[in-house]
Formats: C-alpha cells, sequence, structure tokens
C-alpha cells in the first residue's frame, strides 16, 4: 500500500511526463491503483486539510487515471475533456505535490469529462465551478503540467497560511 511517502514531490521529473492510457489488460490493477491513492489522499487530508481528488501520476503510476472523493467515490479512467467554455475564472490552485504552496491560475469555468468508470462503462459528465477547476487542474496532471506552469504572472505564488 502506497503511503504519503510515496506522493512524488514538485521537481520529480515523472511529474512533467505525459501519462499513457490505462489498457483493458490492465483493468485487474485498478481496484489497487484506486486504493493507494485513496490512502495518499486521506493521509494528505489528515496532515494538511485539503485535497478532493489525487492523479495516479502523483504516486508514480504513469498511467491516464483520476481519483475523487468528494460526496462518494468516483474513478475516471482514460478521461479526456471537451467543451471547455469561453468563460474562465481565477483561484489559488492547491496540489499535493507542493502542499504548502497556492498559485493562481485560470480555469475553464465549464467542462464536459468522457471516461471509463471501473466498469469499464463510458460516462459523461458536464462539470462547471470546483469540480470544473478540480478536473482540469488532475486532467493537467496526466499530461505533465503542474499548476506552476498555469501561473497567471511571476507574482502568482503564495504560501498556504497555517
Amino acid at each position: 500500500m502506497k503511503t504519503l511517502d510515496d506522493l512524488l514531490l514538485l521537481g520529480d521529473e515523472r511529474l512533467y511526463q505525459v501519462c499513457q492510457p490505462v489498457l483493458p489488460t490492465e483493468q485487474p490493477q485498478i481496484a489497487g491503483w484506486v486504493a493507494d491513492m485513496h490512502n495518499v489522499m486521506e493521509q494528505i487530508r489528515a496532515r494538511y486539510n485539503f485535497g478532493r481528488a489525487i492523479a495516479a501520476p502523483q504516486l508514480g503510476i504513469m498511467k491516464r487515471l483520476i481519483y475523487m472523493n468528494i460526496d462518494k467515490p468516483v474513478v475516471f479512467i482514460n478521461p479526456e475533456l471537451s467543451d471547455l467554455s469561453t468563460d474562465m475564472f481565477e483561484l489559488w490552485d492547491d496540489c499535493m505535490s507542493f502542499p504548502n504552496l497556492l498559485v493562481k491560475v485560470k480555469r475553464h469555468q465549464q467542462i464536459t469529462i468522457n471516461y471509463l468508470d471501473e466498469q469499464w462503462q463510458p460516462r459523461q459528465w458536464t462539470m462547471d465551478g470546483a469540480l470544473s477547476e478540480l478536473l482540469q487542474h488532475e486532467y493537467d496532471h496526466l499530461n505533465g503540467i503542474l499548476c506552476t506552469m498555469r501561473a497567471i504572472d511571476n507574482t502568482s505564488f503564495k504560501w498556504r497560511s497555517s
């Protein structure tokens, strides 16, 4: 079982790599990957009081897999974003891979995400606001993009207050 010690931190070269799709032959591994992601996210929540979702590459699992747990667990396998709204909003983004740093970014107000669920069934979800931002952040991880790379300008960084 992966723990907080397995979380990749800012500067780890793997965080900048594009992930590979989850293959149908890898379906038996998904439950274990999701359990690891859930475990690390719970440890982040306990230590830093945040964490709504995590992307597999943050644990060195270089697959297109996102785990979100707000009201209930949701697994996004091989997600693709579409229908990104032209309306944007600014926010201070945080990341488990650099938990004390906040980065001001712009995100699309609304997106649609197409993905496979844990039963390998196609799903589609249109999200706006906070959920839209969250999935854009996690989706970026699958493409080797960190929110530090999306900073609005060079003054868009601050430390999290204790």
